[in-house]
């Protein structure tokens, strides 16, 4: 079995129930500076406890997280990661480094690859190509031996995989190629079923450990800042991907996706007063006036050569800000928490501190760092504490309805055995900004276009906009597929006319979807796919 078939191997019994009670929650931020993870153990939900920290690192530097570098090996297999990696890759002698391949802040590719499919490459410092997937699925490995041995080491008796829920973090900004493809990775790579037969068109059927604990105000998720108005409104978040087909669908509960920001979101509901420094009683920073390299190898700039490095961002971070608290759904909000690796930084919370401290109180965490991590976790043990999520985009699917005269344009008139039909009408799922309750189903009916169609495959289309009425419309994309499977009922009793009735929920991390044949009453089964379409 190839290193994905071994990642996050589920050992449960496929007829086991989805309800099965975990031992541990275990969460594993894969960032793109530096990776980490963090566990709470179901029995004492209350305590979150963070990695052993890292033998390595650099001088006055933290090393509660490692760094996001992997090396492989001449022969490309896993050699080290994070410090380890980047030292031992450091001290090879030059003319023999160009045979290993080394990789660092390689998540990001996910992000910024417009064509993102399981055969994307990466490409490693001395030039060679490597394939994406088995970067991820290594470092993931990674973590999970890691992970395992520590929780092992503390329970005095070996854990088991099965013993464990596993929560990956991934940015909010991600589209859902790189959502699926991360839980590709993480996951038994069982792909979508190999499907044959007749695939045609669908046609409508009706026309170092830490304890956190508490509870302060509620708050709203908005990129890497938090805002929290008084009462708890949707999140701005909206992932995508099936489980069904996709990812173990025996124990699909085993491993979830957190959004960063919902994980930070949920963190900071539990902070107290003690564990939270109000900048706007906190003195400014002084920066040192020299600039020189230490004698740890460590270049010292003067305040002004920082500024000049962190402006950009910065500046760049407070415009969108000024755009946010324009909104008036924000218009109420009392505190803004800075959370992740960059609120550390005292030019940037100085620059927050004085553009919106007449607004608001800005508010950092202890160990800001850490916050994703922690939250993470938090959202292993209750994934319903997130109630709604708000969907950036415009969901539907491409559907032939009945032509109505007037109503439909002449060009998207197609006469198939005597009616008439109307092409590339778009059927909505869900709207662009609208809230979604978790749970919530959307319900559509489907009916293969002739009875020997063993697959439905149904096109997935995306839209900023909400008014959309055709898949040909002006900003309408491709983004996926929506594959029902039909080849598990007997074709003796299948009727002339089927319908498929399937369910999608939206309101979750990630899309699910199920479905039913109608005359049969058996499950069908189902596939979302945002990568191989």
């Amino acid at each position: 079995m190839d290193i994905v078939g071994q990642l996050f191997k589920n050992d449960a019994d496929p007829n086991v129930s989805e309800q099965q009670t975990f031992l541990v929650v275990v969460a594993i931020d894969f960032g793109t500076t530096s990776s980490g993870y963090a566990y709470s153990f179901t029995k004492e939900p209350e305590c979150i406890h963070v990695m052993r920290r890292w033998e390595g690192g650099d001088p006055g530097v933290s090393n509660q997280k490692t760094p996001t570098t992997i090396l492989l090996t001449p022969e490309r297999k896993f050699h080290s990661f994070g410090y380890a990696a980047r030292d031992f890759y450091h001290d090879l002698d030059p003319n023999e480094a160009k045979q290993w391949l080394y990789l660092e802040k390689f998540k990001m590719k996910l992000h910024t690859t417009g064509d993102l499919t399981m055969d994307t490459d990466l490409t490693a410092a001395n030039g060679k190509k490597v394939k994406a997937l088995e970067i991820f699925a290594y470092a993931l490995q990674y973590f999970k031996e890691q992970a395992l041995k520590e929780l092992s080491d503390q329970a005095g008796s070996e854990f088991e995989n099965s013993d464990v829920r596993w929560v990956i973090t991934v940015p909010a900004i991600w589209k859902q190629p790189a959502k699926q493809f991360m839980r590709q990775a993480a996951y038994q790579a069982l792909g979508p079923a190999v499907l044959t037969s007749h695939v045609g068109t669908a046609w409508p059927a009706d026309g170092t450990r830490q304890q956190e604990c508490a509870s302060p105000p509620s708050h709203r998720a908005l990129g890497t800042t938090l805002l929290c108005p008084p009462q708890p409104p949707p999140i701005l978040s909206f992932a995508g991907e099936a489980r069904a087909g996709l990812a173990s669908p025996e124990n699909s509960e085993q491993l979830i996706i957190a959004l960063e920001p919902e994980a930070a979101s949920i963190y900071c509901r539990k902070l107290r007063l003690h564990q939270m420094t109000d900048l706007s009683s906190k003195a400014a920073v002084n920066g040192v006036d020299f600039v020189k390299w230490s004698s740890q190898g460590m270049l010292r700039m003067s305040p002004d050569a920082m500024n000049a490095l962190f402006k950009p961002t910065i500046d760049s971070i407070i415009e969108h800000l000024r755009d946010l608290f324009q909104k008036p759904e924000v218009s109420t909000v009392k505190f803004l928490f800075l959370v992740g690796g960059f609120a550390e930084a005292p030019l940037l919370q100085q620059a927050v501190q004085a553009a919106f401290g007449d607004k608001c109180r800005v508010i950092i965490p202890q160990d800001v760092g850490l916050t994703i991590l922690k939250g993470a976790v938090l959202f292993g043990l209750d994934p319903a504490v997130i109630k709604v999520r708000r969907s950036p985009l415009t969901y539907g699917v491409g559907v032939l309805n009945r032509y109505v005269e007037g109503k439909h344009p002449p060009e998207k008139l197609l006469v198939k055995d005597g009616t008439r039909w109307c092409t590339d009408v778009f059927d909505k799922f869900i709207s662009a900004d609208q809230s979604v309750a978790l749970g919530e189903l959307v319900k559509r009916s489907y009916t293969p276009a002739k009875p020997s169609q063993l697959v439905i495959v149904i096109n997935i289309y995306s839209s900023e906009l909400d008014d959309v009425s055709f898949i040909t419309d002006p900003g309408v994309k491709k983004c996926g597929t929506l594959r029902l499977d039909l080849t598990g009922a007997s074709s003796a009793n299948v009727p002339a006319r089927r319908e498929i009735q399937t369910l999608m929920q939206f309101g979750d991390t990630e899309i699910k979807a199920t479905a039913v044949d109608i005359a049969t009453s058996k499950s069908v089964k189902v596939g979302i796919d945002f990568l191989n379409y």
